[in-house]
């Protein structure tokens, strides 16, 4: 198993910058990728980034340019880091983890319980 906890969510302006953190723990050893989900009032979930263990990263077109996925070495910690912030990124962003190969497409086996982005205009 596999534990994922998400924070550095909040309330910021258009056009700003937030840092989600998400720290795993647990069986990190069979995780393959990880990715950052958002769900918005009244939305499916999306898939906003992934990054595989070679390094190989997938954006959403929608934040393409302004998000960056990032992790630390030991794959403890999985970042993202949102620039130029918009009223349409209002949502609660989840972290997510994999044990198969791919990012984009089949399913995450471990999820967090999210942090909330709220963008005002």
């Amino acid at each position: 198993q596999v534990q994922l906890v998400e924070s550095g969510g909040g309330l910021v302006q258009a056009g700003g910058s937030l840092r989600l953190s998400c720290t795993a723990s647990g069986s990190i050893f069979s995780v393959n990728a990880m990715g950052w989900y958002r769900q918005g009032p009244g939305k499916e979930r999306e898939l906003v980034a992934g990054i595989s263990r070679s390094g190989y990263t997938y954006y959403a077109d929608s934040v393409k340019g302004r998000f960056t996925i990032s992790r630390d070495n030991a794959w403890n910690t999985l970042y993202l880091q949102m620039n130029s912030l918009k009223p349409e990124d209002t949502a609660s962003y989840i972290c997510a983890a994999r044990k198969t190969i791919g990012i984009a497409t089949g399913k995450y086996d471990y999820w967090g319980q999210g942090t909330q982005v709220t963008v005002s205009s």
